[in-house]
């Protein structure tokens, strides 16, 4: 039975199979960005770089808060 009151807490394990998972996408972006010419596909990767880097940090500030309740 799951407990109600910890309903909006993040389960450990999913966040860091999320923070892996982002952190492979990142360097896929990076990479991307780095073997493409086309102005166009480089506007999309910086935005694709952009948009997962700020995903992450946002997982690791959620690992952070959930080690801090954890104390």
């Amino acid at each position: 039975m799951k407990n109600i009151f910890k309903k909006d807490a993040p389960d450990k394990s999913q966040l860091l199979y999320d923070i892996d998972k982002t952190k492979n996408a990142l360097d896929t972006a990076y990479s991307n960005f780095e073997n493409v010419v086309d102005p166009d596909l480089i506007d999309c990767y910086i935005y694709e770089v952009n948009a997962v880097q700020k995903r992450y940090k946002f997982l690791l500030d959620q690992a952070r808060r959930l080690e801090l309740q954890e104390l």
